[in-house]
């Protein structure tokens, strides 16, 4: 289906400047020394360590042990337990010497995970009596792990490209940032979906390693690069979304490009009672709710601001309060009216996600309309350079005050 019509001239005009804009960059071919520490989970009952070969573990204490696995790791009121026996303080760094290693998180009842493969090191670190498990990887193998796990790998070679330099300059950004924590990213939404080395395909392979080193950059340092998956309509601005990300380069643009997305039009119910315990719990206090009203809009037609009526008085919230309350994949975006209130609150809207930044079936599209991965990423980052962090001072990244 070839959109072209509905492009805006001046989008189209960007877009088509931009096709062969990558002149200057070099690609670094020697792996990157990089790495990122990636918190794939912040309390478990255990964590399983495999691996086709042997274990080397490295102690807080300093002291260095070489299993075979699997090895299973809980955590004691005594301390950090490695096959029910305690090992001297309250970490362990945990790599195959042979092999990548295989994870199995624990669940709550003790059940287990679904076997999770990576590569490089593990911590695993007691959280009172629970384990916090973070991998320390190769931001390449990282970003690999991420494109799969955001967009299918079916999807076309430029658009798996455009979702691994958004993917790398994310994590970068938060890596300058993270100096305090013991983990730059989380592997859920809450940054970026990463599941190690599930789904790494070939195709996947070829979109990191043809961009590698690549980074969306303003002023010379890499871009909080937010991204969603379906716009409907305008992006939007990011101050609208996070108060504190007054930011030149996430401006909304135009994107008539994701009319195709599963998510452009959907309709959801949640329970009002339901909802209203939801609110309570993020500290709004709030009665029996009579009305839920839209009264302010974003430029781009999101709503900004709510009025409820309840027993208790009036409460005003922003719309992304409400998707919070009601379940970010209930409520998939803030572009949604009011369709009926009772037993339940029916909602009918458009999009999905905060659409800040990249648009990801808007990005989709525009490949497959024959536009490079650096010029999507341009369109929908205005301002902003592609620079190779490998070749390239980056520097650290202005953060506005709120």
């Amino acid at each position: 289906m070839d959109l072209s019509p509905l492009i805006p001239h001046r989008a189209r005009s960007f877009l088509a400047a931009g096709v062969m804009a990558l002149a200057g960059i070099v690609f670094a071919q020697s792996a990157s020394a990089e790495s990122i520490r990636v918190l794939l989970v912040q309390e478990a009952p255990f964590v399983d360590v495999r691996s086709d070969g042997p274990l080397g573990l490295v102690m807080e204490t300093g002291d260095t042990k070489t299993l075979h696995g699997p090895i299973h790791l809980t955590a004691r009121a005594d301390g950090l337990h490695v096959d029910g026996r305690r090992i001297l303080g309250g970490q362990v760094l945990i790599r195959s010497l042979r092999h990548n290693l295989t994870l199995v998180v624990g669940k709550e009842g003790g059940s287990a995970g679904t076997p999770l493969p990576i590569s490089g090191t593990v911590r695993v670190s007691r959280k009172g009596h629970a384990v916090a498990v973070v991998n320390q990887v190769d931001l390449e193998e990282y970003v690999k792990g991420v494109v799969p796990s955001e967009v299918s790998s079916a999807w076309h070679p430029e658009m798996l490209k455009v979702q691994a330099v958004a993917a790398r300059t994310y994590a970068l950004y938060n890596k300058m940032l993270s100096a305090a924590r013991d983990y730059d990213v989380m592997a859920t939404i809450q940054d970026q979906v990463y599941r190690g080395r599930t789904g790494v395909d070939h195709r996947v392979e070829e979109a990191v390693e043809s961009t590698r080193g690549i980074v969306v950059t303003h002023q010379q340092a890499p871009i909080y690069a937010a991204f969603s998956s379906t716009a409907a309509g305008p992006t939007e601005d990011a101050v609208n979304v996070w108060a504190n990300k007054d930011l030149p380069y996430l401006k909304g643009v135009e994107c008539p490009f994701d009319l195709e997305s599963p998510y452009y039009q959907w309709k959801a119910s949640v329970k009002i009672e339901q909802l209203e315990k939801n609110l309570r719990h993020q500290g709004f206090a709030v009665g029996t709710i009579a009305t839920i009203t839209p009264i302010a809009f974003s430029r781009a037609g999101r709503v900004a601001r709510l009025r409820i009526l309840h027993s208790g008085g009036e409460t005003l919230l922003r719309g992304e309060d409400l998707r919070k309350a009601a379940g970010y994949t209930v409520i998939p975006s803030t572009q949604f009216e009011v369709e009926s209130i009772g037993a339940e609150v029916v909602f009918a809207g458009y999009g999905a996600g905060h659409a800040v930044g990249l648009c990801q079936w808007g990005a989709k599209e525009l490949a497959e309309l024959g536009y490079s991965y650096n010029s999507i990423l341009q369109y929908y980052y205005p301002g902003t350079e592609l620079r190779n962090s490998a070749l390239s001072q980056l520097m650290m990244p202005v953060i506005p005050t709120p």
